[in-house]
C-alpha cells in the first residue's frame, strides 16, 4: 500500500466512521445482547470495519517485516513483537465483529505485497524499521482520533479511543527508541 493509498484508506475510514450503526458498535464493544435490538446499515458497517481491518493487517505485516529483517536488536525486537500482538488483537476484534454482522472480513495480503507497498527493500538499519513503524502508528493514531468527534455513540467512541491509545503508546515508544524528542506541544495528536 503506497502512501497515497494509505492516506486514502484512512480518509475513507474517518469519513465513514460516523455512520457506523448501533449494531456494529454494540458488537465491536462485545455487547451482543444490545446489538440484537438495534437496527442499522450492516453492509455499510462491514465496509467501514473492513477499512480499519485492512489497516490492522498492514500494521501486523509491517512488524513482521521488521522482525524478520534481522535489523532489530533483541530489546527492540521484543517490543516490535509485543506491538504486533496488540495489532493482532485489534484484528481479531474487527474480524469477529464483521463475522457476527454476517459480513466477509477483508483478507490479509501476502507478506511480499506488504513488503513492496511499504518499500521494505529500503530498510537498511534498525532506525529505518523504527521510522517506518512510527510513521504507520502515527497515521493509525490520527485515523482513530479523527473519527471520535463525529461519533454519536459512546460505546463506539470508547472503542475508537482505546484503539487510538494503543497506537499513541506505540508511536511514543518508537519515537523514544529512535532518540527523537517527544512532541512538545499539547494536543499533538489527531490534528
Amino acid at each position: 500500500m503506497n502512501a497515497l493509498h494509505q492516506t486514502s484508506a484512512r480518509r475513507q475510514f474517518l469519513g465513514a466512521g460516523a455512520t457506523l450503526s448501533a449494531v456494529a458498535v454494540a458488537m465491536l464493544g462485545g455487547r451482543e445482547a444490545l446489538a440484537q435490538g438495534a437496527m442499522g446499515d450492516v453492509a455499510k458497517d462491514v465496509q467501514i470495519l473492513n477499512v480499519a481491518l485492512a489497516l490492522e493487517h498492514e500494521a501486523i505485516n509491517a512488524y513482521q517485516l521488521g522482525a524478520g529483517s534481522g535489523l532489530l536488536q533483541k530489546p527492540v525486537l521484543d517490543v516490535a513483537v509485543l506491538f504486533q500482538s496488540h495489532h493482532k488483537a485489534h484484528r481479531d476484534a474487527l474480524v469477529a465483529t464483521i463475522q457476527k454482522l454476517g459480513g466477509q472480513a477483508v483478507g490479509e495480503k501476502k507478506l511480499d505485497d506488504y513488503a513492496m507497498a511499504l518499500k521494505a527493500n529500503t530498510l537498511k538499519s534498525q532506525s529505518d524499521v523504527l521510522e517506518l513503524a512510527a510513521r504507520l502508528e502515527l497515521g493509525a493514531t490520527n485515523a482513530y482520533l479523527g473519527v471520535l468527534p463525529s461519533l454519536g455513540n459512546r460505546d463506539l467512541a470508547k472503542v475508537a479511543a482505546r484503539l487510538a491509545a494503543d497506537e499513541t503508546m506505540h508511536y511514543t515508544v518508537l519515537v523514544s527508541a529512535l532518540g527523537k524528542a517527544l512532541p512538545t506541544q499539547a494536543l499533538s495528536f489527531g490534528a
